[in-house]
């Protein structure tokens, strides 16, 4: 047997997944399982990792450059948002290591190669959506409060908001907004995209399991979002460097908390 004839995840309909409680012990346990998948496969990580911090220093160097350096601050945040989606890899390496299949780049890249016939590649959809409609909406809130004012720089601009009383209302609002959408998107993501990985459901079903997940254990999902959204925000900060190691990290905890959460009939 070749090692692109390794067994993939299942391609046959399942039943409806079911959803078990966690604690913040489990939360917890997902953390350190992430690190240690991380320790025993750190090519994977840093090559997924790297990739997903380039995009962020892309994305801001070409705002700089096109003169809306002001537009780097909101998608700094929103570039978050798709961290769900940019660490289906990881997803991939975590599952073939609890499962003892070959760890190899044509065996992780030909499995996630296979989700274009699947609905994995809808979740990605939704969550690029997202993405999209928070900088429209920062957007409109920038012409809102600060008008049609330019910012050189994004030094400009984060001045304008916190010495102006319209770019602290902008500030105020902004992040609320933002915090309404990760909110949002988190529930319906909190296990969609392993789930959609490991086994063949439709985008939808995936979406109503992440958030029987979110409601069947508030305190640990709250736990387990509060972490995410303070891990990004210092890996992001030395120029997105930290996510080299954030992301991976993040990506193996989450596949080992979305095997805690969801069971099937016959587990």
């Amino acid at each position: 047997m070749s090692e692109l004839d390794v067994p993939s995840p299942a391609t046959a309909p399942q039943a409806e997944p079911i959803v078990r409680a966690i604690t913040l012990a489990d939360v917890n346990a997902a953390w350190a399982q992430g690190i240690r998948d991380f320790r025993n496969a750190p090519v994977y990580g840093l090559a997924f990792g790297g990739l997903y911090a380039a995009g962020g220093i892309i994305i801001v160097a070409c705002v700089t450059a096109l003169g809306v350096g002001y537009l780097a601050y909101p998608l700094a945040a929103g570039f978050a948002l798709i961290g769900p989606f940019a660490a289906v890899g990881l997803y991939e390496v975590s599952r073939r290591q609890e499962a003892g299949l070959a760890l190899t780049w044509p065996a992780v890249l030909g499995a996630l190669f296979e989700q274009r016939n699947r609905q994995l590649a809808w979740m990605g959809f939704v969550t690029l959506l997202f993405f999209v409609i928070w900088m429209y909406l920062a957007q409109l809130l920038v012409a809102l409060f600060l008008g049609t004012r330019s910012f050189a720089t994004l030094h400009d601009f984060l001045v304008a908001l916190t010495t102006t009383p319209e770019g602290l209302v902008f500030l105020f609002l902004g992040n609320a907004v933002g915090a309404l959408l990760a909110i949002v998107l988190f529930s319906i993501t909190f296990v969609s995209f392993p789930l959609l990985l490991d086994r063949d459901l439709d985008a939808v079903t995936a979406m109503i399991t992440s958030v029987r997940a979110v409601l069947a254990s508030p305190g640990a999902a709250i736990g387990w979002a509060i972490t995410i959204v303070l891990l990004l925000i210092l890996a992001a900060l030395p120029f997105f460097l930290g996510l080299v190691v954030a992301l991976p990290v993040l990506g193996h905890a989450t596949w080992h908390l979305y095997r805690k959460i969801v069971v099937s009939e016959l587990d």
